[in-house]
């Protein structure tokens, strides 16, 4: 949904600013983004945004690390409903990988990219910290596990492929022309390719 003036909260203009980057990114692209746009879509002056983003870059950090809190929530939601619908919940974290890219281009975008955030900023870090937890911990809790604090080869596989074709629905030639359905069906395809790799390592309860 397209948010205009009204639709921002000024009572936490940080956050709203976040939003706006979402929006601006998504109909222009991630190098579009600047405080002062953003201050203008929110409808606020250039000089209250810089109360809260010093810069471009630490705009963009706060984004980056939003994002990374989303898909870790995104996995783990993914991971408790199939848990109590008795449904395979790797494919479901799997599944849910994808489709937050799909929704979420210009998160998925911003997630990891060094060159426009800082990297070593502490709410950056700790988002990050967090989602590797998530996928290190047999990604998401749907895979066993045996050494939290390290990825497995199995958990190296599931994430590159998920990522992997995230990447390639959002920035590559993969999908492009076909529907969000088909494009989840080529993802539920792929996911499903490679439970094989798994059926020697059971789910977690």
């Amino acid at each position: 949904m397209k948010k205009g003036k009204s639709s921002y909260h000024h009572g936490n203009l940080a956050e709203s600013l976040l939003d706006a980057v979402d929006e601006i990114a998504g109909k222009f692209g991630l190098e579009a983004v600047t405080l002062r746009a953003c201050a203008k879509l929110v409808g606020v002056s250039p000089s209250s945004a810089f109360r809260h983003y010093s810069d471009k870059r630490t705009l963009m950090t706060a984004f980056a690390a939003r994002a990374l809190v989303k898909l870790s929530a995104a996995m783990a939601d993914a991971q408790e409903t199939a848990a109590n619908k008795n449904e395979n919940a790797f494919a479901a974290v799997g599944l849910a990988y994808i489709e937050f890219a799909l929704d979420n281009p210009a998160f998925f975008r911003a997630m990891w990219n060094d060159e426009t955030i800082y990297a070593t900023a502490e709410n950056y870090v700790e988002a990050a910290n967090s989602l590797s937890a998530h996928l290190k911990g047999g990604f998401a809790d749907t895979i066993d596990d045996t050494d939290p604090n390290n990825f497995s080869s199995e958990e190296l596989l599931a994430w590159s492929s998920v990522h992997g074709l995230a990447n390639l629905f959002v920035d590559g030639p993969v999908g492009n022309g076909l529907s969000r359905a088909n494009k989840l069906k080529m993802a539920k395809e792929m996911i499903a390719a490679l439970m094989p790799a798994f059926e020697q390592v059971p789910a977690q309860s």
